[in-house]
């Protein structure tokens, strides 16, 4: 049985190449080609490293290369900085214990209450763990039930969050399903994670859309702009903070 995570590295390696042109990496385009993006050899002699060993790597076989052949893949497949990172973080990654859902601290749970602000923490499987009023007024936490207490799910399955959202709606789905890839990627295989994405996948034509793009984006802070049932048309921007008590936790906080 194959790796889950060599599977993930192949199909990695796999959408950045298909997503390339000859003319992207200054070869002749030449006769017409089936298929979109480049072909293998075409990569492997850019990167320098022979053929049927990136044909291994696409294929999720147990081979792992080198930090320069990481380095030279990268620079053939024109990655950018986070891309390489997430590369990078599947070559090396170890193996993982299956996924436990996390634990908030008693001081970190207090510390969401007494803030004005909107705030919540999430895991890394982003299921909304503990959560203030103020954003339990926005994003209505307190109205799911606990298996459905996740920003993905609630992003792409949830009925009415298109309309809280608006016209944003469609960038903000498409950077927050970039940004989950990244993580998911090195969870491959995980029950906890394979059936969220089942769930994700069952639930939203969207989400199966942006899936296949295997696009990744690091996390970072933004703005949204909320057309809210109560508060009418809200602006808010966002950060979020790695939690020190576990690293595993993220703690988002919303501001005018």
């Amino acid at each position: 049985m194959s790796d889950p995570r060599h599977e993930a590295l192949g199909n990695f390696l796999r959408s950045r190449r298909e997503k390339l042109t000859p003319q992207a990496v200054g070869l002749a385009a030449g006769r017409r080609r089936r298929t979109a993006g480049l072909r293998r050899e075409e990569v492997a002699e850019l990167a320098g490293i022979g053929v049927d060993w990136y044909i291994r790597l696409e294929q999720g076989r147990a081979v792992k290369p080198s930090s320069s052949t990481v380095d030279a893949l990268a620079r053939a497949l024109r990655l950018s900085r986070t891309e390489h990172a997430h590369l990078k973080a599947l070559v090396r990654g170890p193996a993982r214990k299956p996924f436990v859902r996390e634990t908030v601290p008693a001081g970190l749970r207090e510390l969401v209450q007494s803030l004005n602000q909107p705030a919540y923490i999430s895991g890394q499987r982003w299921d909304v763990l503990a959560w203030n009023d103020q954003a339990d007024e926005i994003f209505g936490f307190s109205q799911l039930a606990d298996e459905d207490r996740n920003t993905l799910l609630l992003m792409l399955c949830t009925p009415g969050v298109r309309r809280l959202f608006g016209t944003q709606w469609k960038e903000l789905a498409r950077r927050m399903v970039a940004q989950f890839r990244a993580t998911y990627d090195l969870w491959a295989g995980d029950p906890a994670f394979v059936d969220l994405l089942a769930r994700l996948r069952h639930g939203s034509r969207e989400f199966n859309e942006l899936w296949a793009a295997h696009d990744i984006n690091p996390l970072s802070a933004g703005e949204k702009l909320l057309d809210h049932p109560k508060k009418g048309r809200v602006r808010l921007r966002y950060a979020t903070f790695q939690a020190n008590d576990d690293p595993a936790l993220k703690l988002a906080i919303y501001y005018a």
